[in-house]
């Protein structure tokens, strides 16, 4: 194409000599970040420490945005939660919870708006009597009932949130790492 005064402008692609370096750098302190990140939540973590992996099912309206909150405030909690944000915790289902345990958590939390707060008016009583069922269901297929939580945290929060995390982590700290679906597993990969 053309510049202003008839000259030729020059356009680089980004896999030029000079475009692929750069990517290379950026893919490289990607990578560098990622494993910086990573390292909090391993099992063996630097320190040489066990640190659990917990998996956090939020809901969208309250709980997330009191972990949002907390994260915008810059209060310090645990790194050891991953968050899957749902739209409701009456949208949750057991499976989320088995699943969780069989790709590596060593813990659960679900989490969502107080009981008569829910955006969906009656998602969380929905999903206060789907844990009794839960309790029962979590016990059935093995699964040690401390390792999974249960609370309501409203989006103003915040402290409550970061208390929560720490409290949760402490527990499944304490219970070390959840081995029992680790051999399943194991067997279904070496069946499939």
């Amino acid at each position: 194409s053309l510049g202003k005064r008839g000259e030729r402008l020059k356009f680089s692609s980004p896999f030029s000599k000079g475009g692929l370096r750069g990517i290379k750098k950026l893919l490289q302190i990607r990578r560098k970040r990622r494993s910086q990140m990573s390292g909090h939540t391993e099992h063996s973590a630097p320190t040489g420490g066990y640190e659990p992996k917990i998996m956090a099912f939020v809901c969208n309206w309250c709980t997330y945005a009191g972990a949002d909150l907390a994260g915008t405030s810059r209060m310090e909690y645990r790194p050891n939660v991953r968050i899957i944000k749902l739209p409701c915790t009456g949208r949750i289902d057991p499976l989320f919870i088995i699943k969780a345990f069989e790709n590596g958590a060593d813990g659960v939390l679900v989490s969502g708006c107080h009981p008569g707060d829910c955006h969906y008016t009656t998602g969380n009583y929905h999903a206060r009597r789907r844990w009794i069922g839960f309790k029962h269901l979590m016990e059935f297929a093995g699964i040690d009932m401390r390792r999974l939580h249960f609370s309501w945290v409203s989006a103003s929060e915040a402290i409550k949130w970061v208390d929560l995390i720490n409290k949760v982590t402490d527990e499944i700290k304490a219970l070390g790492p959840f081995m029992e679906y680790k051999g399943l597993k194991a067997a279904e990969a070496e069946q499939g």
